[in-house]
């Protein structure tokens, strides 16, 4: 089954029935049910909730000063992209339509940043994840090396 009001996805079953001759549904099935030659692990680099939003805060601010509003702004013709349907262009979007005024779509990337990391952290509760402390380097590399030996 394709979304049919996804032109993106519509065409990827298109190209997918033509290339392989299969169903895209029958492609993904498959797809996902094959076994990977290799274990995954995932490291997690954790911190507390305050200086992860803390660092968040500045490194929104410093995208800024970078110049992401230039950026967004250069891209704004093309808005309607899937591509460019992400955090920190979505709300410069937002303020370029009017909606918002610049500090409010600042604001509004830190928070939906924030709420990203937040979704990662939980993402990763699931999984049978190594999780390093990000304050205790020392510790990290053990653990890595000790894992891998």
């Amino acid at each position: 089954m394709v979304d049919l009001a996804n032109p993106q996805r519509l065409i990827r079953a298109l190209a997918v029935f033509q290339t392989t001759g299969e169903t895209y549904s029958s492609f993904r099935q498959k797809k996902n049910k094959k076994e990977l030659d290799f274990e995954v692990i995932y490291f997690v680099v954790n911190t507390d909730r305050e200086k992860l939003y803390y660092r968040i805060n500045q490194r929104v601010e410093d995208m800024i000063q970078l110049g992401l509003v230039a950026e967004a702004n250069n891209v704004y013709p093309h808005k309607q992209i899937n591509a460019l349907q992400t955090v920190g262009f979505k709300e410069l979007f937002k303020y370029f339509d009017g909606a918002w005024d610049l500090k409010t779509a600042i604001d509004q990337i830190k928070q939906n940043t924030r709420r990203f990391a937040k979704r990662q952290l939980t993402w990763f509760r699931k999984k049978d994840a190594i999780w390093i402390d990000a304050d205790d380097q020392s510790k990290a590399i053990a653990e890595i090396i000790k894992l891998l030996s």
